[in-house]
């Protein structure tokens, strides 16, 4: 994952558990949570609770993936009309830290949906870059501690032993969401969204499980693959 080597953070775990636990270290309130995709078949993708405003998913990157995925995205990307209403989207400047820009992805593009903390660190973060662009919001994000902090402690709880600061990780995330009757892939590593078509809030984890089946075709030399939606929940 490109980034600068100034700041590094321990890379998160893909499980709802460490995800959850880090929304509510900053301040979202739990009316929606993260749950495990068990694949991305209709069947599969019908045992998850709905509705879904996001979708993280965790991939193996490498040289050949990204040729791959480059070449599926081609067709796909046109489809989309050019809308005034842009996604958040913020760039990663931090290396290790796409964990956390894919959840402030996820909860950027859906404060109306969810609810927050008074006092919310995250909520804080969104409404004081809400009007830069994505590379002045990574400089913001570089100095934020609280973020900072909240991440290495989740990191650190998560079900296996955190790695060495300074070890090359080869997984990314990425976050898909609805956004204007469009779904897009909010990457960190890119300079922008990337468009993958038009879908609508009811078909939206359908249409997100089609997206990582690309990307699943892309790496199929690896089943090293993890999605997480974020979920509505029983009150």
């Amino acid at each position: 994952m490109a980034a600068s080597n100034t700041i590094r953070w321990l890379p998160l775990e893909s499980n709802p558990e460490t995800i959850n636990s880090f929304l509510q270290k900053m301040g979202v309130k739990n009316s929606y949570a993260f749950v495990d995709i068990l694949g991305f078949d209709s069947e599969l993708l019908a045992l998850v609770p709905q509705p879904v405003i996001a979708v993280l998913l965790l991939f193996p990157c490498s040289e050949l993936n990204e040729e791959k995925l480059r070449a599926s995205h081609s067709d796909d990307c046109s489809t989309c009309d050019t809308s005034d209403k842009k996604p958040y989207f913020i760039v990663q400047t931090i290396r290790n830290a796409c964990g956390t820009i894919a959840l402030i992805h996820a909860i950027a593009n859906n404060t109306d949906t969810l609810q927050f903390e008074e006092n919310s660190v995250l909520m804080d973060f969104i409404r004081k870059t809400a009007d830069l662009k994505p590379e002045d919001r990574s400089k913001e994000l570089e100095k934020d501690s609280n973020i900072g902090v909240a991440h290495e402690h989740c990191a650190q709880e998560g079900q296996t032993a955190a790695p060495d600061l300074n070890q090359s990780i080869d997984f990314h995330f990425i976050a898909l969401i609805e956004h204007d009757n469009r779904i897009y892939e909010l990457d960190g590593r890119k300079s922008a969204p990337i468009c993958h078509g038009k879908t609508s809030k009811e078909t939206f984890l359908n249409d997100a499980g089609n997206v990582c089946k690309r990307f699943f075709d892309s790496c199929s030399n690896s089943y090293n693959f993890t999605a997480i939606a974020l979920a509505k929940q029983e009150p």
